[in-house]
């Protein structure tokens, strides 16, 4: 089994889809009023957002996005404009991870985990 795509809430789908294109992602469909998918830049997996009257209450949604050069991509993000809540810090469970909300109040992560991510040192056998 592979992941092939996630799907986000949105209450405003003209406002998220070029925050999710500032990120790196490509918009390759777009059903204007509903709901729109991104091809990441790496791998095969989409990601989407679907317009709903009402966000999910709660602790949300966590979506983590890998990125080889994590620092010198929020970096970038930053000189576009992008505002986090956590720049890039080492975790104690090996990851580098860089904290932001998308305009729905979606949680994000950026992270490099490299072999961490598939192997950490406590992976049972």
């Amino acid at each position: 089994m592979n992941l092939n795509q996630v799907t986000i809430p949105s209450l405003n789908l003209e406002m998220s889809i070029p925050f999710y294109q500032t990120l790196g992602l490509k918009l390759i469909v777009h059903s204007h009023a509903h709901y729109a998918r991104f091809e990441c830049p790496k791998g095969n997996s989409t990601f989407s957002i679907q317009k709903v009257e009402q966000l999910p209450s709660g602790n949300g949604i966590h979506i983590y996005f890998e990125c080889d050069n994590l620092d010198e991509y929020v970096n970038e993000l930053l000189f576009k404009g992008i505002e986090f809540d956590e720049l890039p810090n080492n975790k104690s469970w090996l990851w580098r991870e860089a904290h932001l909300k998308d305009l729905d109040g979606n949680h994000l992560i950026l992270y490099h985990a490299g072999e961490n991510r598939l192997s950490p040192l406590w992976k049972l056998k």
